[in-house]
C-alpha cells in the first residue's frame, strides 16, 4: 500500500515514519509512503504556496497550482483510490473507516496549512475529507500521521501477531478489556485469577464482559451506535 502525502513543511512527518511499526511496515515492503515538498511545485521565484483571501479577511488560502501539479504528476504515475484531505471540517476518523482504508492500494493525502486550501482543490481532486477530531491544529501533517499510523497497523504481515489488530478497541464497537503483565502480584495489587488458570473459553469469555462493562461506562454511544 502506498501513501502519497504532500506538504508545505515534510520535515514534521520525518520522525513519525521513521519508527516502530511504520518504519518495519516499509522495510518489509509491505508499505511505501512518500512525502512531496508542495513548494518543489510552486513555480513563482519565492516559491511561495499562499496568497490572500479574496473577500478580504484574515490568514493566507494556499493557492491551487502546487497542489494541482503535484496531483496531476502523481496521478500519470500509477491509479489512486482517494485523494484525501485533512480538514477540521472532514468526517471524524475511526476504526470503521481505518478498515476501510486498508484495503485500499494507493492514496494521496493533502495537508493543509494557514487558513486552508483553495476551496476548488477540494472540489475539483478531493475525494475524501477526514478529521482526528472537533479541534484546530496548526496543520494536516500530525493528522495524515495519524491516519498513516491507524491504516499501516491493519494490513496483513505489518504485525508480529496478527490476531492483534483484531482484538483492538473499537474493533467490534467495543473498548479493549483489561490487560496484565508479570508480576502476579505486585504490592498486593493482583491479576485477576481467571488469567492465571489456563481456560481459554472462559477467559475470552471474561474479556468481552469486561471490554461491554468498560464500553459501558466509558463510550456509551458506541453501543448506541451498533444498535
Amino acid at each position: 500500500m502506498r501513501f502519497d502525502i504532500i506538504s508545505v513543511l515534510p520535515g514534521l512527518l520525518e520522525s513519525p515514519f521513521a519508527h516502530s511499526i511504520l518504519q518495519r511496515a516499509q522495510k518489509k515492503g509491505i508499505s511505501e509512503i512518500v512525502v512531496h515538498n508542495l513548494r518543489d511545485y510552486a513555480t513563482n521565484k519565492q516559491k511561495s504556496v499562499d496568497d490572500y483571501p479574496y473577500g478580504g479577511g484574515s490568514g493566507m488560502v494556499m493557492t491551487i497550482p502546487p497542489f494541482a501539479a503535484c496531483i496531476e504528476k502523481l496521478k500519470s504515475e500509477r491509479d489512486y483510490d482517494d485523494i484525501i484531505f485533512m480538514s477540521p471540517d472532514g468526517e471524524t476518523l475511526n476504526q470503521r473507516i481505518a478498515n476501510q482504508l486498508s484495503i485500499k492500494k494507493n492514496i494521496i493525502i493533502l495537508c493543509g496549512h494557514y487558513k486552508g486550501i483553495d476551496q476548488r482543490i477540494r472540489d475539483i481532486y478531493v475525494t475524501r475529507e477526514i478529521s482526528i477530531g472537533d479541534y484546530v491544529l496548526s496543520g494536516g501533517e500530525l493528522p495524515a500521521a495519524v491516519l498513516v499510523d491507524a491504516v499501516v497497523r491493519l494490513i496483513p504481515g505489518v504485525l508480529s501477531d496478527e490476531t492483534s489488530a483484531l482484538s483492538d478497541s473499537f474493533q467490534d464497537d467495543l473498548l479493549d478489556a483489561p490487560v496484565y503483565t508479570r508480576p502476579a502480584d505486585w504490592n498486593g495489587h493482583k491479576v485477576p485469577d481467571i488469567l492465571l488458570g489456563g481456560n481459554t473459553p472462559e477467559i475470552e469469555k471474561w474479556r468481552h464482559e469486561q471490554a461491554l462493562e468498560r464500553t459501558k461506562a466509558r463510550r456509551p454511544d458506541l453501543l448506541d451506535k451498533g444498535e
